[in-house]
């Protein structure tokens, strides 16, 4: 094993680590972690280091709408899922796109600023793309884990109960 997993993992778990703390970790030198993360960054592997930020404290998340919305599609002859696809996530509303097996075809995570734009890019761009059967949304209220990352703060009432 040349050390990409283990150096995925902890990016995985913290990307802000620096090269010394994972040569720490993996005994590895300074020298082979860089040469490993920069060959990660070059072949694709690694994509985009971010941040998860809680949309609760962020004002400007805190007032977009998020919605889900399960897309029925005809598949093109010769791109498959793929040209669709490919119209669909060009959008900048669209966060997230992936297919799906099951009763849909396509599940896509959209972003706006109000219930009336989220409803209007789908009512507007994308049932009206070419092999849209039918689209089906479904607006976020609350996130309570997402990426592995826990957005509630536990604060159960810690009081004993009382019994008569």
């Amino acid at each position: 094993m040349d050390g990409k997993e283990e150096i995925l993992d902890l990016l995985r778990e913290n990307a802000r680590l620096s090269l010394e703390d994972i040569s720490a970790m993996t005994k590895k030198s300074v020298d082979e972690v860089k040469a490993i993360i920069a060959s990660l960054e070059n072949d694709g592997t690694i994509l985009k280091y971010a941040a998860i930020i809680d949309p609760e404290k962020d004002a400007e998340a805190k007032n977009k709408v998020r919605a889900e919305i399960e897309i029925q599609v005809a598949p093109e002859r010769e791109h498959g899922f793929d040209g669709i696809a490919d119209r669909i996530y060009r959008f900048p509303q669209v966060k997230s796109l992936y297919l799906m097996s099951g009763g849909y075809d396509l599940k896509v995570v959209i972003e706006g600023d109000s219930l009336q734009e989220v409803a209007l890019f789908v009512a507007r761009k994308l049932s009206t793309l070419q092999g849209v059967r039918s689209t089906k949304t479904h607006f976020l209220l609350k996130t309570y884990k997402e990426n592995d990352v826990v957005y509630v703060k536990d604060e159960g009432d810690r009081r004993e109960g009382v019994m008569a």
